[in-house]
């Protein structure tokens, strides 16, 4: 059965409904204080496969490995979901480091006109419904969910337990490689969701309210150990929440109470949630960013806090990797509570 496709304002109307992280006329609403649903940002595997043969539909691979770059792609040739298209990290989702200036981190956001065209080759509009999945957990599949939602788009979701669960299910994989008929994408980036080095720094500096959230493991955040950054460490007084913290053993997603009461203890506090659960007065905060490395796994961040209920963290795009580019600014070491005393 093929869903009909709604129109922009019966998109708009539904989403400024259910959730305020939306798009109202031609200007957004602010980043403060939103909440969402949670089945608006995940989607599992049986009913994606019941969606197979829609064509309106889009799925992409963002399969990717650090150490090896090209690993994601033949993996996905040696077998994909029907109908996927093949995101690469470096290519698709970053710019070159050295076009966004030597001061950036090591996956800058691509020109937002790029970024469209991208869309566009892969068959996917503003209204197009979309898929992203990864190996598992969506550690880089987030990435393309959030620049999704930078870019204006708001039918996006994210495979729970990706391939590895689509394979365990036993579901259809091909090695079809087809190109999706071509689109044009006319959404336009909402800059607001992003904080730049400037604003955590003046935030550290000046004692304001922003929050800033890592999603790098303990032993990096801690300066115990760093595999892939030249410098060690923590921006001082940023809190520490491993983005597998969301996960359970095999990749999926934590239910919306596991993720709060997770971030309750992130934030020191219990925080209140959209289903209002939480203690009175356990208020979530107004201004807070989430990072990571290079801005690639923060974005799991942000689907996680939405799935908690939180309200919506800007992402600080340049991340840790941007950050130490400038020797002079602070560095931390050790568990973040030892700074908060």
């Amino acid at each position: 059965m093929t869903l009909p496709i709604p129109s922009r304002r019966e998109l708009q109307a539904a989403y400024c409904l259910r959730e305020n992280w939306c798009v109202q006329g031609k200007g957004r609403s602010g980043n403060r204080g939103r909440t969402v649903a949670y089945a608006d940002f995940l989607i599992g595997i049986h009913e994606l496969n019941e969606h197979l043969q829609d064509a309106e539909w889009r799925i992409v691979d963002c399969r990717f490995e650090l150490s090896q770059p090209d690993k994601g792609f033949s993996d996905y040739l040696d077998g994909h979901i029907p109908g996927a298209v093949y995101a690469h990290l470096d290519r698709d989702l970053a710019a070159p480091p050295a076009s966004a200036g030597n001061g950036s981190g090591r996956h800058p956001l691509p020109a937002p006109e790029v970024f469209a065209r991208t869309l566009g080759h892969w068959g996917i509009s503003e209204l197009t419904p979309v898929t992203v999945y990864d190996q598992a957990g969506g550690a880089i599949a987030a990435r393309l969910w959030w620049m999704l939602r930078w870019m204006g788009h708001r039918s996006v979701r994210l495979l729970d337990g990706g391939i590895d669960a689509w394979r365990r299910a036993g579901l259809p994989l091909t090695t079809d490689v087809r190109d999706a008929p071509t689109a044009i994408y006319a959404g336009e980036p909402d800059d607001s969701l992003i904080v730049t080095t400037g604003e955590v720094l003046h935030g550290i500096t000046s004692g304001s309210r922003l929050i800033l959230v890592d999603a790098r493991d303990a032993a990096r955040f801690e300066g115990k150990t760093e595999p892939i950054d030249p410098v060690a460490g923590h921006i001082p007084a940023a809190r520490n929440f491993p983005f597998s913290t969301s996960l359970t053993a095999d990749g999926c997603w934590r239910s919306g109470d596991e993720l709060r009461r997770a971030w309750s203890n992130a934030f020191g506090r219990e925080v209140a949630g959209s289903t209002g659960h939480g203690r009175p007065g356990g208020a979530p905060p107004d201004d807070w960013a989430v990072m990571c490395g290079s801005g690639v796994t923060a974005c799991h961040l942000a689907l996680s806090a939405g799935l908690a209920g939180l309200p919506q963290p800007r992402l600080y795009v340049g991340s840790w990797s941007e950050w130490i580019r400038n020797p002079a600014r602070p560095v931390a070491t050790g568990p973040a509570d030892a700074e908060r005393g």
